[in-house]
């Protein structure tokens, strides 16, 4: 829960200015917060920095109220999806078999998840 639309705006055209110092193996993304992922993606066009969203739910629809689906962030234009971040594991219960339930959706979905270990 940091990063409002300005701080996300602030935090894109910081790393966007140090690009030119990324070595040409090295592939970048940003995972803002779900209320910037728009905005964070239009910031991005243009530019090699890939976008990802922090969690996501393992259905692509249905009665889950406040959670986010694949289908909704490949629609947005996510590429990534963070999975199992500790704060995830503690504070909501996440559990080995949710985490791979979720990475196995990403996967069939088309995102790429960076599963927190």
């Amino acid at each position: 829960m940091f990063k409002t639309l300005r701080e996300t705006e602030e935090l894109i055209n910081g790393i966007k200015a140090q690009l030119p110092g990324l070595p040409p193996n090295v592939q970048a993304a940003v995972c803002p917060p779900y209320t910037s992922l728009m905005l964070a993606k239009q910031l991005l066009a243009g530019s090699p920095i890939k976008l990802g969203a922090q969690n996501m739910y393992a259905e692509d629809e249905g009665a889950f109220t406040g959670e986010i689906s694949p289908k909704m962030l490949l629609a947005i234009g996510c590429d990534y999806v963070i999975l199992g971040h500790s704060e995830r594991r503690q504070f909501f219960g996440e559990k080995d078999e949710v985490i791979n339930k979720k990475s196995k959706k990403a996967l069939s979905s088309g995102l790429i998840p960076i599963v927190c270990v």
